[in-house]
């Protein structure tokens, strides 16, 4: 398999899952901001132009964080990084994967435009901050969002959660938040990502 990926973006979560699974894969730093990578025209790739894309080894391409991160842990179903076809638990994760997806990914969106109005900032972050109420409170009784069992979810949740500091939104208003960060990122999976990608302090 074969990771496109840009450093820090959404693709950091699937560079977590590959490494969690063992599965052997290969990476393609993109730019996608010029829709590049080694001089090739990333569309050709994934004509959405985002990452991340994972290129299975039949050549196919799949695309959608949320999507990738559950094919690569069904691949390795002995890792448990996300719970069994056809569980409640399994739906659970799903849940948790389209919420990480949809309100707190996509909750960022805004802010990544320098063109976007102060007051509207200052309006995208107040409305992370409800969001960030209720993983607050969730986290606060457990290790990971599926419990004791690290699931593709926090790959995702994890790395979004990274985006604040660059983001100006402020994590440490979070304890709980900000000691997940630490928790998961002290994992060796996420270690290894974050220096393949860069991204190791």
């Amino acid at each position: 398999m074969k990771l496109y990926y840009s450093p820090g973006a959404c693709s950091l979560a699937v560079h977590i899952a590959l490494i969690e699974s063992g599965l052997p894969f290969d990476t393609v730093k993109t730019d996608i901001r010029a829709k590049t990578y080694d001089g090739g025209d990333y569309r050709k790739v994934n004509p959405k132009g985002s990452v991340p894309a994972l290129q299975l080894d039949d050549g196919s391409i799949l695309t959608e964080a949320a999507v990738v991160l559950q094919y690569i842990a069904d691949q390795k179903p002995e890792k448990h990084l996300v719970p069994r076809l056809g569980t409640i638990e399994r739906y659970r994760c799903q849940e948790w994967l389209n919420y990480v997806s949809s309100e707190i990914h996509k909750g960022f969106s805004p802010l990544w435009n320098p063109r976007w109005p102060e007051d509207a900032q200052a309006m995208t972050r107040d409305l992370l901050a409800g969001k960030f109420n209720f993983l607050s409170s969730h986290l606060e009784k457990h290790q990971f969002l599926m419990g004791d069992q690290f699931t593709v979810a926090d790959a995702y949740l994890f790395t979004t959660l990274r985006w604040s500091k660059h983001l100006k939104v402020d994590l440490p208003k979070w304890p709980a938040l900000l000691s997940y960060v630490e928790r998961v990122q002290s994992r060796p999976s996420v270690q290894e990502a974050l220096k393949r990608e860069g991204l190791a302090s």
